[in-house]
């Protein structure tokens, strides 16, 4: 089966840190762009950041840019967001999902799964 697994959520005070892990599995992550996005109630879709399987470069929505990591571990197939300085303006459902390219991100993935809740509280 293929799968992708978003994990680390969680409540956390403003200032906090949380880091997200987007685990693969039937497919190998390097193949693909892996990005996260969020989404909170009322609001539409966000793309927050990727990271390029082309040549590993990496985007940042201006908001979370100096803030959030995104980073990759091939050994273990998973894709991680290191998330700190966290605000109130972060709680969302956190998802990650595959793109054949980065163009396609956010909003043509080819692999997504089930969201991790983070909920920032001031």
């Amino acid at each position: 089966d293929v799968q992708l697994q978003a994990s680390g959520g969680g409540l956390v005070q403003a200032g906090g840190s949380l880091r997200l892990s987007c685990a693969a599995s039937g497919f190998v992550l390097d193949d693909y762009t892996i990005g996260w996005f969020r989404q909170a109630p009322g609001k539409e879709r966000e793309g927050v950041s990727y990271i390029s399987s082309s040549d590993g470069s990496t985007y940042y929505e201006d908001s979370v840019k100096g803030r959030f990591t995104i980073s990759s571990d091939s050994a273990k197939n998973t894709v991680y967001l290191q998330m700190n300085s966290l605000r109130s303006e972060d709680t969302a459902s956190y998802y990650c999902a595959s793109y054949v390219e980065s163009i396609y991100f956010p909003d043509t993935p080819v692999h997504f799964g089930q969201g991790t809740q983070v909920t920032v509280s001031s």
